[in-house]
C-alpha cells in the first residue's frame, strides 16, 4: 500500500503529514509526500515541521520537496490532501474516475489544515496535532484491511 501526502509548497504539512503517518504504519505500507507547486522542488522541509515534528520524536529532516504529477495517481494508491485548493489542483490532472476516487481531504467533515507558513510556531504544533488525529484514524482503517 503506497499513500502520498499533498499540500501546496509540500514543506509544511504534507511533511509532517507523512512522517506522522508513517510513524504509525507497518515497514510495508510506503508514505510519500508531494506539493502542487514546484517552488521548493528539492529543499528540505521548513525548519519549523522538522522542530515541530522532533518535538513528538518524529524526524522528518530527510524530506526533499517534489511537485505531485499525473504519474502519481498510477504510483499511489490513495493520495490525502491538506485542503479544497489542493483537492481542486489534483484532481484537476486526474483523467478517470479510478484516479479522482483515490483522492480526499486529510480530514473528517470536509475540513481543512491550514497553511502555518505564515504562522507562528505555535501554529505548526496545532497543525501537527490536527494531522496526528487524522493519521491515527487513517492508520487504523489502512491496518483494518
Amino acid at each position: 500500500m503506497k499513500i502520498l501526502m499533498v499540500c501546496l509548497g509540500n514543506i509544511c504539512r504534507s511533511p509532517l503529514a507523512e512522517g506522522i503517518l508513517q510513524s504509525k504504519l507497518p515497514e510495508d505500507f510506503i508514505v510519500d509526500s508531494a506539493g502542487t507547486i514546484d517552488m521548493h522542488e528539492g529543499k528540505s522541509p521548513d525548519q519549523r515541521s522538522i522542530q515541530t515534528a522532533h518535538n513528538y520524536n518524529v524526524d522528518i529532516s530527510q524530506q526533499k520537496s517534489r511537485p505531485f504529477s499525473a504519474d502519481d495517481f498510477q504510483e499511489y494508491d490513495r493520495i490525502f490532501v491538506m485542503d479544497k485548493n489542493n483537492l481542486k489542483d489534483v484532481l484537476k490532472l486526474a483523467t478517470t474516475e479510478v484516479q479522482r476516487n483515490k483522492v480526499s481531504l486529510i480530514l473528517e467533515n470536509n475540513e481543512e489544515v491550514p497553511d502555518p507558513y505564515w504562522s507562528e510556531m505555535a501554529e505548526f504544533d496545532r497543525v501537527y496535532r490536527l494531522l496526528d488525529k487524522a493519521c491515527e484514524r487513517i492508520a487504523s482503517e489502512l491496518k483494518g484491511n
